[in-house]
């Protein structure tokens, strides 16, 4: 009854404080001597009267739009009910407040991503780089980078786009978001764009509603499929009218820098959503702002603050150390696991690595929806879990030392594993599971036993004791060992010598402006080359369990295996037409597909 009565109050001092009434009298300043009537008129005591109750109302909005930001901040990370979520996002959105990060909150927000010595140049990089798609029709469904170190974020956006474009085509149309595990059975297989390869196809409406979805997914994610947050600037104004609103948010951050925490929290504003719908609209109006040179900072901010930072923290090995690296400004590690898993780790491998005394090293925990490949894994400095390798879509993004880039497959079929890549992946799992080397590929004498119980791998006493002799046993030659021995031994000696093998097309996207020859004719006068993205068509072909060198080799093929294979598309499969080409892209793929030789036309794909 209290509160019925409260609310009820102030309602009506809300009706009767905009009633027109005279103008309030000039009231005298300290220490001056106050005129006025000695007996106020029944005009002037109600003038009063609705001052007072206006006043009233007014500090009570206050304290409602201070208990909503409180209640609704996204930086807290103690659990509480939807309806109590809900009902401060309502008071929010009553008193027409946006939420504003604290001086705290800003510093803890700008120096997690940024650390406290970053240079000028760097937050230049993250403060001129929006997402938006190319312009140019070969590559317009690919979003274009124009500014070193926000790749990560970027390509990360890239490669849930394609997932929607290729695999989602017709889920684009609808407002409603859906959530991973609702898309799964309304998949399309093989894209509708796989025949003719036009890619140019899509239309504005299309890119922007995938981006859109894409956006969504990824905060939410973040939220742990709770909540999203997004971020903005409280210097654009979402009801301005008559020009286009790129023009009005340009012009609005004509002069805006951010080198600062304060400089960021006068800016910032954030909102958070329980409903996917409505953080579908929300980010729908929003798109001017992320498209402008803010955009993908505003994104990075925005998964951040979903996720919560106290989390982030605590996903990461070491904290102290800033998400943004030193000293070129490359989105880390950590900011493209956050947005791939949801979970801001430092690591590639599956789960967690014990170290014993109670010290962990965190990974990737669970299956994801687009993956991730990286030349790093080539060069054995680190070891990419089965959960990123092979995603529940045939998209990855691709690192090298510098840049992240996007591969991609328009066939669901590519990640179809047959006999020998099966039987690998269980083994390879069971071998990963006992390695503690960080991805060094060995394992202790007593975890080999393990692995050889749980994939009924019964090996001869010699051969067991080779492996053994060393005190730890290296995949590669354990690998070699199963590859010689009997099935009926758990092992996978191939008398016809052909199995393992097949032919696929992947595409590889690299969204940054570059110069553009790709086996272009040269043009009259010598005109520069265009600065665009460029996209890459290759043929991958993954020989038998033989080297690439012996698949290229004139290696007899045994009579009457020529249409042995586990399916028709193997039949299929013949030697490259061309030699195989080498780029460190290729090195990528063949961490995906060991013996893999890679074919294209043009220049060789670029992952710098």
């Amino acid at each position: 009854m209290a509160d019925q009565q409260e609310e009820e109050d102030l309602r009506m001092a809300l009706r009767m404080s905009m009633q027109n009434s005279p103008p309030e009298p000039k009231r005298s300043k300290p220490g001056e001597a106050a005129v006025s009537p000695a007996t106020p008129t029944p005009e002037e005591s109600r003038r009063l009267q609705r001052e007072l109750m206006a006043a009233a109302a007014e500090k009570r909005m206050l304290a409602a739009a201070k208990t909503a930001r409180s209640s609704s901040s996204p930086l807290k990370n103690e659990k509480s009910g939807d309806l109590g979520i809900k009902e401060a996002e309502m008071k929010a959105k009553e008193v027409n407040l946006g939420n504003e990060l604290s001086e705290k909150e800003a510093y803890h927000l700008f120096s997690m991503v940024f650390g406290s010595g970053v240079s000028k140049g760097i937050l230049a990089q993250w403060s001129n780089q929006g997402i938006r798609f190319s312009p140019d029709p070969e590559t317009s469904m690919g979003l274009v980078q124009h500014e070193g170190g926000p790749c990560g974020v970027l390509a990360t956006i890239q490669a849930f786009v394609l997932k929607h474009l290729l695999f989602f085509p017709d889920e684009l149309g609808k407002v409603a978001v859906n959530m991973p595990q609702n898309l799964s059975s309304r998949r399309s297989p093989k894209s509708q764009y796989v025949a003719s390869n036009n890619f140019s196809a899509f239309t504005e409406d299309a890119k922007t509603r995938a981006l859109v979805k894409s956006m969504s997914e990824i905060l939410f994610l973040c939220g742990n499929n709770k909540r999203a947050v997004t971020a903005t600037l409280s210097v654009v104004s979402d009801g301005s009218e008559g020009s286009p609103k790129d023009v009005i948010v340009a012009q609005a951050l004509e002069g805006l820098s951010v080198e600062s925490a304060s400089d960021l929290q006068k800016v910032l504003r954030v909102d958070m959503f329980t409903s996917p719908t409505s953080a579908f609209k929300r980010l729908e109006a929003m798109i001017p702002i992320f498209q402008s040179r803010m955009g993908a900072l505003l994104f990075l901010i925005s998964a951040l603050l979903s996720r919560g930072l106290d989390s982030v923290q605590a996903d990461r090995d070491d904290p102290s150390l800033p998400l943004v690296t030193a000293p070129f400004g490359h989105a880390s590690q950590e900011i493209v696991n956050l947005l791939l898993c949801g979970q801001a780790v430092p690591n590639v491998f599956d789960g967690r690595m014990d170290l014993g005394g109670g010290m962990f090293l965190k990974g990737i925990p669970t299956s994801v929806e687009v993956g991730f490949l990286t030349l790093l894994e080539s060069l054995n400095f680190c070891k990419v879990g089965q959960n990123l390798k092979c995603p529940k879509w045939p998209i990855w993004v691709v690192g090298s030392e510098s840049h992240y880039t996007v591969l991609f497959a328009l066939d669901t079929a590519v990640q179809d594993e047959n006999e020998l890549e099966e039987r690998e992946s269980q083994i390879r799992k069971a071998f990963d599971a006992q390695d503690q080397s960080g991805g060094g590929g060995f394992i202790s004498v007593e975890a080999f036993h393990q692995v050889l119980r749980e994939t009924s791998i019964r090996l001869p006493s010699d051969k067991l004791d080779s492996l053994c002799g060393s005190g730890f046993i290296v995949w590669s030659e354990f690998w070699q060992v199963i590859l010689d021995l009997d099935k009926n031994l758990g092992g996978l000696k191939d008398s016809t010598g052909q199995m393992g093998r097949k032919m696929f097309d992947l595409y590889h996207f690299n969204g940054i402006a570059k110069s553009d020859l790709n086996g272009s004719q040269t043009v009259a006068g010598d005109s520069p080359p265009v600065q665009r993205p460029r996209l890459t068509k290759l043929r991958v072909s993954v020989p038998p369990r033989w080297t690439p060198e012996e698949f290229m080799a004139d290696v007899a093929v045994p009579p009457g295996t020529e249409g042995s294979g586990s399916s028709g598309k193997d039949t299929e499969v013949a030697k490259p037409e061309q030699p195989p080409q080498h780029a460190p892209l290729a090195d990528c793929i063949r961490t995906r597909w060991p013996r893999a030789v890679c074919n294209w036309i043009g220049d060789p794909p670029s992952i710098v």
